[in-house]
């Protein structure tokens, strides 16, 4: 490049410069290179990495087959199969589904496995109640997906695996047997009670036993709770090594379950199976054991009696009382990914934020303390502690519900709690993080709408449905959820069913339930009268049409306010925008009347339909935010 001068004089001295346009156009060179530079540099460290988290699928494998007891199950009469599943009735009356998440599960995978995820967490509840059959049934499958399409799966602990810390025998009263009975199967003759006329003989196997830590830990070694060779680094709260002096010698020693320990008490310690682990691409990802089971009285020895126990449901606000070590080693850990450039991404089985749309407060105030789950509701000084530690992104399980939940401090930090849904419960998904950079974070909800084979056990359930009615049972569920055509359906029909015969009489209060379940929406609406003109004319103007609000009742808003509660933004195509309009008319005109259970009803369901998103959405680190995208 030719140089253009030009001479001027400082301090009697002629001096050389270049002109003022080619001092410019150099500025310009140098920065268009120091740009290039930079973008290239951040190319080459960053490359994206995609993880998906499915929580709570409580896995059963329906087709196992008992290794100890010369049972099969009940054969299938469409498909030949035979198969150990859970009635229907029992199904319709829990918080999950205990069968056609079988065929859910497997639909995931398949799903991860088109999309090309290699890495795959399940934060807890990857069980039920830890039974071998099913523990074993699931590595297998865990093992099948590893070996065939390279993905790496890394679990952590929820209260349902274990349900104790320590192994203990049990049993179920209602698997589906033949002439759609009940049939009990158990590990111990000593779990049977009273026996009535016409029961099925009782099975008795030792693959039906909850299994504790060390059982569990064993049969899922490869996933995560132990190091593995084709790990970048993995680590424990209790480790001695550090990052620079890592070695797989070194992290195998230290894994060994009773250097993992943590006291409970004076006497006894138990498991913890929090652990680190780097993936490719700087990725660090915190798996946090935070199930804490505390003696149900004083010990004055040690204990492995799993009934000295309470079971661990509670989450992180027994973590902050009995797990102080794990907020020292999530302070450490959260330091040094700063100081090594790495992402920190952490998971475990609870949630760090209130996941009611911060209705709690007055959820406890409607319904009570003890219902809804409320005590399962994290102390905000859990977002607090956790925040302060370093944690930015956790995504939590347990409640079998899909949220997300944001809490800045005044210290200027920024938690963000990503609620997975469950894929035994409405409805049904997975959560896929993609890291996009060091800041930037996309998350997108899948929901699992068709899922092959989810009908299979309908025949069976045919049978269970004719043994019901010819009994004459005083409770028996709507066969109608026999005509479901999809999963997702499905899995809405069952959150139907249960608000029917368990939430209603378990959840909400008699006076409110005997003025407002059989009302219409109308008589909802014009609950006072005073400015009936005025709603005519909002009506008209919202575009709606007052007949509509006829052809729904107080129920139908209740099934929906748990639609809501669930599946978050999910649930509002399944509601539909017109009756969604509806309602918030009606909560406008609940809250301005003088009785104080529909007031407080509206302002519970209003802020439960106004969370942040939850279904397709960026986490920007840098500003702070939470930007929601269009599916």
């Amino acid at each position: 490049m030719e140089k253009e001068l030009c001479v001027s004089e400082r301090n009697g001295q002629k001096i050389n410069q270049f002109s003022l346009k080619q001092q410019y156009r150099f500025l310009y060179v140098v920065l268009l290179c120091l740009m290039l530079s930079c973008g290239n540099k951040k190319e080459k460290e960053f490359e994206e990495v995609k993880i998906a988290f499915i929580a709570d699928a409580h896995f059963q494998d329906i087709y196992a087959h008992f290794e100890d007891a010369d049972y099969k199950g009940i054969k299938n009469p469409e498909t030949g199969d035979f198969v150990n599943i859970r009635t229907m009735n029992a199904q319709l009356q829990s918080t999950r589904i205990f069968n056609e998440n079988y065929f859910a599960f497997i639909e995931a995978l398949d799903d991860i496995v088109v999309r090309g995820i290699k890495y795959v967490a399940l934060p807890g509840d990857f069980s039920d109640d830890g039974q071998p059959v099913h523990v074993k049934g699931l590595r297998k499958i865990l093992d099948k997906y590893s070996k065939n399409h390279g993905i790496l799966f890394f679990a952590t602990t929820g209260n349902h695996d274990p349900v104790k810390p320590f192994t203990q025998e049990s049993g179920k009263t209602d698997f589906l047997g033949a002439g759609g009975k009940e049939q009990i199967i158990t590990s111990a003759v000593e779990n049977i009670k009273d026996t009535v006329a016409g029961q099925l003989t009782p099975i008795i196997t030792t693959e039906i036993k909850k299994w504790g830590y060390k059982d569990i830990l064993n049969e899922m070694s490869a996933f995560g709770f132990y190091p593995q060779k084709k790990y970048v680094y993995w680590e424990t709260p209790f480790s001695k090594y550090n990052y620079e002096n890592y070695s797989f010698d070194k992290a195998t020693n230290a894994s060994a379950l009773e250097n993992r320990t943590y006291a409970i008490d004076e006497f006894n310690r138990h498991p913890d199976a929090s652990y680190l682990v780097e993936l490719k691409g700087g990725v660090w990802l915190l798996a946090i054991d935070a199930n804490v089971y505390l003696p149900n009285k004083k010990l004055s020895a040690i204990s492995e009696n799993a009934k000295d126990f309470s079971g661990a449901s509670i989450g992180y606000n027994n973590v902050l009382l009995q797990k102080t070590h794990l907020i020292t080693w999530v302070k450490k850990v959260a330091e040094q990914a700063k100081e090594k450039d790495k992402v920190l991404i952490a998971f475990s089985h609870y949630p760090m934020i209130d996941f009611n749309d911060d209705a709690s407060k007055e959820m406890k105030h409607f319904f009570g303390e003890g219902k809804m789950q409320l005590h399962r509701v994290p102390n905000e000084e859990v977002a607090e502690t956790f925040a302060n530690a370093g944690i930015q992104i956790h995504f939590g399980g347990h409640m079998h519900i899909n949220d997300t939940g944001v809490r800045k401090n005044n210290n200027g930090n920024t938690l963000f709690n990503i609620q997975t849904p469950s894929l035994a419960a409405y409805a049904p998904a997975y959560k896929l993080l993609t890291i996009k950079s060091n800041t930037k974070f996309q998350v997108e909800t899948v929901v699992l709408k068709s899922v092959k084979g989810f009908n299979n056990l309908f025949p069976l359930y045919e049978k269970e449905y004719e043994y019901l009615k010819a009994i004459d049972a005083s409770t028996i569920w709507d066969k109608e959820i026999l005509s479901t055509k999809n999963y997702k359906d499905f899995t809405a029909w069952h959150l139907k069913e249960l608000v029917r015969l368990r939430f209603l009489s378990n959840d909400f209060p008699v006076n409110f339930s005997e003025i407002f379940l059989n009302k219409t929406g109308a008589e909802l609406l014009f609950s006072t009268t005073e400015n009936k003109d005025s709603l005519v004319t909002e009506l008209v103007a919202a575009h709606l049409n007052l007949e509509d609000f006829k052809k729904w009742t107080g129920f139908h808003m209740i099934y929906d306010f748990y639609r809501l509660r669930s599946a978050d933004e999910l649930a509002f195509d399944d509601i539909g925008e017109i009756r969604l309009k509806q309602y918030e008319m009606v909560c406008n005109q609940l809250k301005i009347i003088d009785d104080p259970y529909l007031k407080e009803w509206a302002e519970i369901f209003e802020k439960i339909r106004k969370g942040e998103p939850s279904n397709h959405f960026v986490i920007d680190l840098e500003l702070g935010e939470i930007i929601r995208k269009s599916p």
